[in-house]
């Protein structure tokens, strides 16, 4: 019955920040829409940015930022996402690590956003040496 995943909405303690950090770290667009609300778009999907103390309605019963525990896949190398994150001054978690995701093992690395969210960075097609 269900596709796929359209949007996931994160409520933040700084929309500006937020934004910079999913741009310049994992390149993602920056979208403004509905009266000038933030989001971020990647492939075809979008994380919709709620400033906290000012969520939009309907919204969840306890919105808080740093709550969120999320997986983003990737074609890229993970050595390169490791690159890029430590270009970007952004402590690694945990990884290379290899996981099980919704289609099978995959290759994860582990990192914090700025309201200190739990992303993981996946490619499927890699394996550990």
């Amino acid at each position: 019955m269900i596709d796929r995943l359209d949007h996931l909405v994160l409520t933040v303690k700084d929309v500006g920040a937020t934004c910079d950090f999913y741009h310049r770290v994992l390149g993602m667009e920056i979208v403004t829409f509905a009266g000038g609300r933030k989001g971020l778009a990647f492939g075809r999907n979008k994380i919709n940015l709620h400033q906290q103390g000012k969520e939009f309605e309907p919204k969840a019963d306890r919105p808080t930022p740093g709550s969120a525990d999320f997986c983003l896949i990737t074609e890229a190398p993970i050595t390169e996402v490791i690159q890029r994150l430590r270009r970007a001054n952004v402590a690694i978690v945990q990884g290379p690590v290899e996981k099980i995701g919704a289609l099978g093992p995959m290759v994860s690395v582990y990192f914090r956003d700025p309201d200190l969210n739990l992303v993981e960075v996946s490619n499927y097609a890699e394996k550990i040496a």
